[in-house]
């Protein structure tokens, strides 16, 4: 997971329940979950966007594509 082992996965969750004690971990986790969602969501926007600005310069370029 991630390039950790188990010994440094154990170490991360020790150091999480030490900062946020054990009632705000839930908290935590949520809102870190929440926040991977949307950055994977823009970055997926954002590849569509450069997908179709791709195609349509290509388009300009060599002219559209022909049906056969």
């Amino acid at each position: 997971m991630f390039g950790l082992g188990p010994t440094e996965v154990v170490m991360i969750i020790v150091v999480a329940l030490v900062i946020f004690g054990p009632s705000q971990l839930p908290k935590v986790g949520k809102a870190l979950g929440e926040s991977v969602k949307s950055f994977r969501h823009v970055k997926d926007q954002t590849t569509d966007v450069q997908n179709q600005m791709k195609k349509d310069l290509e388009n300009m370029v060599l002219g559209p594509p022909e049906d056969n």
